[in-house]
């Protein structure tokens, strides 16, 4: 089933979320090219990415430019690299698809059950309790999704926060594999569907900053910014963390998978922090600024002479040129060019 997912992405991407993409005017080129050099390409593929102030020096007395033109020149080179607008948005446009189907599916199913309104419910007659077709669905969805999502995460737009991001894929996958191998699938019904409420507006907010739609865009920032720290702050350890630290306890006593299962709960509560954090200080920038501020985990860097496009020699007769990177860059992570962290 993932790996269905992941073909039944690709397929969207090219034939549904593009053409939408091109309808409402998304960007689909991406950063402008550096300007082709034999010498300092060989440098950036044979060497170093990331030339240190040593090797600037040689390679501004070797090519006549000054030092800060060969690392906007560097600069460019690495943003080449990086994916496009439209890809990002097709990213996001698959995403929010899923996360709105699997969190209205999850709504509708436990609106039915006991243990939606009395998380007590969750033990009872365990663990002998019987695995409904619907319950059985959503989680193997849910599971079949986040498989893709961790494959899929070597070859999507790469982001700085990658190592943080494969964590909770990991985290997520053993969850809900170990609480479907235990019967735990009760509460695990609960934690999915209160993680999947935040990451409909993520997703959201991501493609109306790749619109250009920088109103809507901050406007869903900030609800996404109040639903995450609510949901994960606040709902998370008040509810879930609850029942299955305490109400669990007293209802069936000491077993070994009630301390695993606890272990990668609180390990996932760490990450929630972590990225909370993240969420605020891009919050407190908005409030201060006026607007939502860049994203840390950006994956096109600038600088403040981008606009520059002639390098400038250390001769005045140099007519050596090269390009600069565009003024708006095309960033990525929970939000972009004007939007906060993510991503979960």
């Amino acid at each position: 089933i993932s790996l269905v997912f992941f073909f039944h992405s690709s397929v969207s991407h090219r034939f549904i979320a593009k053409p939408c993409a091109l309808g409402l005017k998304v960007q689909a080129n991406g950063p402008q090219k550096a300007q082709p050099n034999a010498i300092l390409e060989k440098v950036f593929t044979a060497i170093t990415k990331h030339p240190d102030e040593k090797r600037l020096e040689g390679l501004s007395k070797q090519l006549d430019w000054d030092v800060r033109s060969i690392q906007r020149w560097f600069r460019q080179r690495r943003n080449q690299e990086k994916p496009s607008t439209l890809t990002k948005f097709c990213e996001s446009m698959w995403r929010f698809t899923f996360y709105l189907y699997i969190f209205t599916y999850g709504v509708r199913f436990l609106k039915k059950t006991s243990w939606l309104w009395n998380t007590r419910q969750c033990w009872n007659g365990y663990p002998y309790q019987p695995l409904m077709p619907d319950l059985h669905y959503y989680y193997i969805v849910e599971l079949s999704f986040y498989w893709s999502l961790m494959f899929s995460q070597f070859i999507d737009i790469k982001r700085k926060d990658f190592g943080i991001m494969f964590t909770h894929h990991i985290v997520t996958v053993t969850l809900i594999t170990f609480s479907y191998v235990t019967n735990l699938t009760r509460v695990g019904t609960l934690t999915l569907c209160l993680h999947d409420a935040a990451d409909v507006v993520l997703e959201a907010a991501k493609m109306a900053n790749y619109c250009k739609c920088q109103k809507l865009s901050d406007l869903l920032f900030l609800t996404f910014a109040i639903v995450f720290i609510v949901s994960r702050l606040g709902i998370y350890p008040l509810w879930i963390l609850n029942t299955t630290l305490f109400e669990l306890y007293e209802a069936l006593g000491n077993f070994p998978a009630l301390w695993v299962f606890n272990m990668l709960l609180v390990i996932l509560q760490i990450l929630h922090c972590f990225w909370s954090y993240l969420i605020i200080k891009a919050a407190y920038k908005a409030i201060s600024k006026g607007k939502v501020a860049k994203d840390d985990r950006s994956d096109i860097e600038s600088s403040s002479d981008e606009e520059e496009t002639v390098p400038r020699s250390k001769t005045p007769h140099s007519t050596i040129t090269t390009n600069g990177t565009g003024g708006s860059n095309g960033t990525n992570g929970y939000l972009t060019g004007g939007t906060c962290s993510e991503e979960h």
